[in-house]
C-alpha cells in the first residue's frame, strides 16, 4: 500500500515512520508512505504557503497555489483526504475500507485553515479524527496511517490481533494479562490458568462485552443491546 502525505513539517512524519509496527512495515516493503514538503510547492523565495484572509479575521489562511503545485507535482494515490474538522469521523470501518484499497493520500492543514478552493476542487474528502481542534493534521496523519497501516495483511505478526482487538466487532477488546501469575497479592484469573480453550474463549466475550457496557453503553446501543444468549453469558461469569 501507498500513502502519500502533504504537510509544511515533514520531519515530524519522517520520525514516526522509524518506529514501531508502522517502520517495520516500511522496512519490509508492505507500506510506501512518501512524505511531501508543501513549501516546495510555493512560487516565491520565503517558499510561502500562507496569507491572510480576504475579509478580515484572525490567523493566516493556507493559499491554494503552493498546494495545488505540490500535489500536481506529486501525483499521489487517491482518495486524497483534506484533514480537518468539517470531515467524515474517522474510525475502525472508514480504517477498514481505506485498507481494501491500493493506497490514500492525507493533506495535512495548518493555521487558521485551507483555502476553500482546495476543498473543492484538490481533494476527494475531507477526514476528522473527532470534534476538537489540534494546530495541524500531522497528528491525524500520523493516527491513520498508524490504524490502516496496522490492517494491511502481513503488517501484524498475528492476523488474529486485528480480529479480536477493540472495535473489530463493535466491543472493547477484553483485559488482558502476562507473568507472573500473582503480582502484589493480585492473581491472573483462574479461568486463564484452566487450560479449557473454550471457557476461556466465553470468559474473554463475556469480559468484552461488560466492558463495552460498563465503559462505551453507546457501542452495545449501536449494536441494538444485548442479545438472550449474551446475557446469558455474563451471567455464566457473573458479570451480569
Amino acid at each position: 500500500m501507498r500513502v502519500d502525505v502533504f504537510t509544511i513539517f515533514p520531519s515530524l512524519l519522517d520520525e514516526f515512520l522509524g518506529y514501531g509496527v508502522i517502520g517495520r512495515a516500511v522496512e519490509q516493503g508492505r507500506l510506501s508512505v512518501q512524505i511531501h514538503d508543501l513549501r516546495k510547492g510555493a512560487g516565491d523565495p520565503h517558499r510561502s504557503v500562507d496569507d491572510s484572509p480576504f475579509g478580515g479575521g484572525a490567523g493566516m489562511v493556507m493559499m491554494p497555489e503552493p498546494l495545488f503545485n505540490a500535489i500536481e507535482q506529486a501525483d499521489p494515490p487517491r482518495p486524497l483526504f483534506l484533514l480537518g474538522p468539517a470531515g467524515r469521523r474517522f474510525d475502525q470501518d472508514i480504517a477498514r475500507e481505506m485498507a481494501e484499497g491500493d493506497g490514500f493520500s492525507l493533506l495535512c492543514g495548518r493555521y487558521e485553515g485551507v483555502d476553500q478552493r482546495v476543498g473543492d476542487h484538490a481533494v476527494d474528502g475531507e477526514l476528522s479524527l473527532g470534534d476538537f481542534v489540534l494546530a495541524g493534521g500531522e497528528v491525524g496523519a500520523m493516527a491513520i496511517i498508524e490504524t490502516v497501516g496496522r490492517l494491511v495483511p502481513g503488517v501484524l505478526g498475528n492476523e488474529l490481533s486485528v480480529a479480536e482487538e477493540s472495535f473489530s466487532d463493535g466491543l472493547l477488546e477484553y483485559p488482558h494479562f502476562t507473568r507472573p501469575a500473582e503480582f502484589r497479592g493480585w492473581a491472573v484469573p483462574e479461568v486463564l490458568r484452566s487450560g479449557d480453550h473454550g471457557r476461556v474463549e466465553r470468559w474473554r466475550r463475556a469480559q468484552s462485552l461488560a466492558r463495552t457496557a460498563a465503559l462505551r453503553p453507546d457501542l452495545i446501543e449501536a449494536r441494538g443491546g444485548l442479545t438472550a444468549k449474551e446475557h446469558a453469558l455474563l451471567e455464566e461469569f457473573g458479570l451480569a
